[in-house]
């Protein structure tokens, strides 16, 4: 019989679909023909497919060799399809046998070398999903593919690995690998490649502030989204990038979630051995594209930076600086916890429940606060400014607050500040208090409290609601302000160890969500 088949796993968004690589060796002109969609990265595969099988002892045989990854009408990218490939190739030519519950993943080095792909983890939840026992991957993908049991992991380095495990001749086979693999960085050349260092980022560097240290740990400790606005140097970005070190752990639904979205997005790159417990930190920068937010493509569709942020931060600094626009498309996944990306040639439904944390200056000049004497923009020019963060956009802001400067004597006082670690004791202990009013309802956090049972389910002292319909009516909020402001006051009172909210604790809210235009 001159046909075998293999299976892999094709990549869309941050899915995993099931490939069968069938492989057919026909009489006529010898040559290689490569069906089902393949994009330009995967039709240059025949090349390093007879390179690796060249080099590896086993070279393909000189007939008339199609490929069909079926099914033929899904769009096939990348190059983790090489292994499946040559071995599907190989056993048409009865020289292995491909065995049917093992998925094979990994690209091919000219030599042989299996080189790490993107997506293993999503790929290896496939093959569970699909009940194939086995899953073949690059010695560097190994450990995440092991953060998924009940797969048997074959992690290799060279193709005549895989196939003497087939059933190859060992006498044919070579391992030999021409080229040295690329060492992996260790944690610390990680740190210092990305200039992350954790020592620098904790609460305790941070002297004064203290309605923005307690805006930020509300934030935290009821995952809502926060706004801070003040001039160049006040600490706005500084606060944001310690929001991680306070924010609770994810749990094991959310770490598989998150890590999967990293495999995809980083997986060839970096290494990962572990589930990813500590939320993801994204920070575009101001120049960003709305495709570069959100995502977007062409032909492949490609997550962005608010899928990378899944059950994270994503923090935009600079925020009224963003093109126009752009800050608008995240209304939706603010709302929903996903997006859904329509082209023309695909569609893509994509997690993207991140909690937003944005800092900007009040106006070009950034010094349009207090008194605003040094300030010296125009009336027109800090309007324009400050109208880029758009009345919608910032309605679904949760915690609005400005952030001055610390005066000279505070900033350089050496009284010792309240560490991380001290307020994170504080968040987890909120949020124990809030998980469990919340657990029949299965949800983690006050923020995602849907309108249904925060208007019926949870009950309120008839005084906060009459300090509450008096409050929405002397500032005019909207329906969609209104149930926000009363989350916020659901962590206050968690956090103040009461029942149900207190009109101080609506006071506190309210008092958190500011007017900025007025900054």
């Amino acid at each position: 019989m001159s046909t075998a088949r293999t299976s892999a796993a094709a990549l869309h968004g941050v899915t995993a679909s099931l490939v069968e690589v069938e492989a057919d060796l026909g009489n006529g002109i010898p040559g290689f023909v490569l069906l089902g969609l393949p994009d330009a990265s995967l039709n240059e595969a025949r090349e390093r497919i007879k390179a690796a099988a060249r080099n590896s002892g086993m070279p393909l045989a000189n007939r008339k060799l199609t490929v069909n990854l079926s099914p033929a009408t899904l769009p096939k990218y990348g190059s983790g399809f090489d292994l499946a490939i040559v071995i599907a190739a190989l056993a048409a030519d009865q020289q292995l046998l491909a065995s049917a519950d093992t998925l094979y993943m990994a690209e091919l080095g000219l030599d042989g070398t299996l080189r790490p792909v993107p997506g293993v983890l999503p790929a290896v939840q496939l093959a569970k999903a699909h009940g194939l026992k086995n899953i073949v991957v690059a010695e560097a993908n190994g450990a995440e593919a092991k953060l998924v049991s009940g797969v048997e992991v074959i992690a290799v380095r060279h193709l005549g690995q895989v196939l003497r495990a087939c059933g190859a001749p060992a006498d044919q086979i070579t391992t030999y690998m021409r080229h040295r693999l690329p060492q992996q960085l260790s944690t610390q050349a990680k740190r210092a490649s990305t200039g992350l260092d954790p020592d620098e980022l904790d609460l305790s560097l941070v002297n004064g502030q203290q309605e923005a240290r307690l805006a930020l740990e509300l934030a935290a400790a009821g995952g809502h989204h926060l706004i801070m606005v003040g001039p160049a140097g006040a600490g706005k970005t500084m606060l944001a990038k310690c929001l991680p070190t306070i924010l609770p752990p994810l749990n094991d639904q959310q770490a598989l979630e998150a890590t999967a979205v990293h495999s995809i997005s980083r997986g060839a790159s970096d290494e990962l051995t572990q589930l990813q417990r500590i939320p993801p930190f994204v920070a575009p920068h101001h120049t960003a594209s709305r495709s570069a937010l959100i995502g977007g493509g062409t032909a492949q569709l490609i997550p962005g930076a608010i899928t990378r942020a899944h059950h994270g931060i994503l923090f935009l600094d600079e925020a009224a600086q963003f093109q126009g626009g752009v800050l608008d498309a995240l209304r939706q996944p603010i709302e929903e916890g996903y997006i859904d990306l329509a082209r023309i040639r695909g569609h893509q439904h994509l997690p993207a429940r991140f909690q937003l944390i944005m800092a900007s200056n009040p106006c070009p000049c950034g010094k349009n606060f207090g008194t605003g004497t040094g300030c010296t923009c125009t009336p027109m020019a800090r309007r324009r400014y400050f109208a880029r963060l758009s009345g919608p956009i910032l309605d679904r802001v949760d915690l609005q607050v400005r952030v001055n400067p610390v005066p000279q004597a505070q900033l350089l006082s050496p009284a010792p500040n309240e560490t991380s670690g001290q307020v994170r004791e504080r968040v987890l202990a909120t949020r124990a208090r809030s998980q469990q009013r919340l657990r029949n309802f299965a949800i983690h956090c006050n923020a995602q409290i849907p309108t249904q049972i925060l208007r019926k389910e949870l009950k309120y002292p008839s005084k906060t609601k009459a300090a509450l319909e008096e409050l929405a009516t002397r500032r005019g909020l909207s329906a969609r302000a209104i149930h926000r402001l009363l989350r916020v006051a659901w962590t206050v009172a968690d956090q103040q160890q009461h029942a149900s909210p207190t009109t101080d604790d609506l006071a506190i809210a309210a008092h958190l969500r500011q007017n900025l235009e007025n900054s």
